[in-house]
């Protein structure tokens, strides 16, 4: 029945949002930390599967945003496209998308490429049809590949902005700031390193340089960097197989999109 694949609580004024994967290891943390934002006054998760309780859960929470939780529509005759998924992204000023599966230690994030390629493809292809004006937050990795394969979709939808296409790599910049806090003894709110490049290994280049106060040995400055091109790294072996980083990318995922919704106001 229709009211198993969707669940739905009270409304208010604002933007939606969507989060396309919102029941993984990135989805529900995220989807968590949006549902606690001003910002937002719908948000819509959808998944292929687990959404419905997801936003059942979220919904109990109270702050001012309207939750969905939507599934890929169930077969229909005449054919019909998925109407869950049309349903999650009408109307969205900003689509954020975790889906597709995580590193497992010995993995490259380019490893990734064979299925989430596929995924974000499939995904961009719904977001081109019913938010084509929204702006697209993709995390899903490598994101060095899928940023540019998004990118190719809506070309041939006719519908790119590469203003509104953007690869988070935000975590990179967490990162950043939490090592050069803690080498410094300083709060890491009082820190900002500006990141550059790409999200994968030696493509990610911190700018210690340009850190006021901050004149660390040669020795030094190494290891803060390769820890902060390969931080992931450092979790996905910590997490012995069980997962890579969920819950700073979720951090870094909902900062990008509250800075990104602040901007639209």
């Amino acid at each position: 029945s229709s009211s198993s694949r969707l669940y739905s609580s009270t409304s208010a004024m604002g933007k939606k949002v969507a989060v396309l994967g919102a029941a993984g290891g990135i989805g529900q943390p995220l989807s968590l930390l949006l549902k606690l934002s001003p910002h937002v006054s719908e948000l819509s998760c959808y998944d292929i599967v687990g959404t419905p309780g997801v936003a059942a859960d979220l919904s109990h929470i109270p702050s001012v945003s309207n939750i969905t939780g939507h599934l890929p529509a169930a077969g229909s005759w005449p054919p019909s496209h998925d109407t869950g998924i049309e349903a999650a992204l009408k109307g969205a000023s900003v689509v954020v998308i975790p889906a597709g599966v995580p590193r497992k230690p010995g993995m490259t994030r380019d490893d990734l490429f064979n299925t989430n390629a596929g995924i974000v493809k499939k995904l961009i292809e719904s977001c081109a049809e019913f938010c084509p004006d929204a702006v697209l937050a993709i995390i899903s990795n490598p994101v060095n590949s899928t940023v540019p394969i998004a990118a190719e979709v809506l070309k041939k939808k006719g519908v790119y902005d590469p203003k509104k296409v953007c690869g988070v790599t935000t975590l990179d910049v967490c990162r950043a700031n939490t090592f050069v806090a803690q080498a410094m003894g300083k709060d890491p709110k009082d820190v900002d390193v500006t990141v550059i490049g790409g999200h994968a290994g030696i493509t990610i280049l911190p700018l210690f340089s340009q850190v006021p106060g901050f004149a660390p040995s040669d020795a030094d400055r190494e290891a803060l960097t390769v820890r902060t091109q390969f931080g992931g790294d450092e979790v996905v072996k910590a997490k012995a197989g069980a997962g890579s980083a969920t819950l700073s990318m979720a951090y870094a995922g909902y900062l990008f999109t509250e800075n990104v919704l602040k901007a639209m106001e």
